[in-house]
């Protein structure tokens, strides 16, 4: 498996907060299966991005853990329309290893009526946007189909897997079902932040995708859609369909 969305290389936001905490959460990862992990601290308006900071670290904490798993850098981006210039002007420092693909965090209380112009500069500069966690932002699940509409622009989206086992509570899990029942799920990722409350472990919410739709569609989205992302490769845009149907309907509505 591979993970496209951590916070595991310590002091750089509200990830881990030591080489030590950094150290236990490769060690849970690989023994998780995961076999690449991408370091994506934020960029937002508390936390400044630091990309050579971040590249030093990563070459530490790979050098402590053997490699294992391999590290890649990214960014998560909250992009805004005051930032969008400082995006396009340098969005390769910002991209997963330099590639076309950028995680993206839209804010909670608001988002701008202007976002769509954002996304197709985005992609018209050959950025592909990779939307984090919508299952946990209360605008994106009061509109889904306006989610839906970046996607079919060209856009994707990552559920964590925390919010499919649960460890956010009910809401952001039926969420997380929703859109995966509506196929607007690319990639499940762990957002992991540190070593206890919020680990990076994926096998769990591998085995539920598995039990809900088939081995074919927990496998595209924990290893080969994540895989193509860390590659540069093309990705099949729009709606995801998934292999097989939901067997059972286990979250409440």
């Amino acid at each position: 498996m591979i993970d496209i969305h951590s916070h595991v290389v310590w002091g750089l936001d509200d990830g881990a907060s030591s080489v030590e905490d950094s150290l236990i959460m490769l060690r849970t990862a690989a023994e998780d299966g995961i076999t690449d992990i991408v370091a994506t601290p934020h960029s937002n308006a508390q936390y400044r991005f630091q990309p050579g900071l971040l590249h030093g670290r990563m070459e530490e904490l790979a050098a402590h853990s053997k490699g294992k798993p391999v590290i890649h850098h990214g960014c998560e981006f909250q992009v805004t329309s005051d930032n969008i210039g400082q995006l396009l002007d340098a969005p390769f420092t910002y991209t997963i290893d330099a590639g076309p693909y950028l995680l993206l965090e839209f804010s909670g209380f608001h988002i701008g009526k202007h976002t769509e112009s954002i996304l197709r500069q985005l992609l018209d500069a050959g950025i592909v946007p990779i939307v984090a966690h919508p299952e946990r932002n209360p605008i994106l699940l009061r509109d889904l189909d306006r989610l839906a509409s970046w996607i079919e622009l060209g856009c994707l989206a990552q559920v964590t897997a925390l919010s499919i086992t649960g460890g956010f509570g009910s809401p952001p899990r039926s969420a997380a079902f929703r859109l995966l029942d509506r196929g607007l799920v690319h990639v499940v990722a762990t957002d992991a932040h540190d070593p206890q409350h919020r680990p990076p472990v994926l096998s769990g919410a591998y085995n539920a995708i598995r039990a809900r739709f088939d081995d074919e569609s927990a496998d595209l989205l924990f290893t080969d859609n994540p895989h193509g992302i860390i590659h540069g490769r093309p990705l099949p845009g729009g709606k995801l369909v998934v292999a097989g149907q939901p067997k059972k309907r286990w979250w409440p509505f």
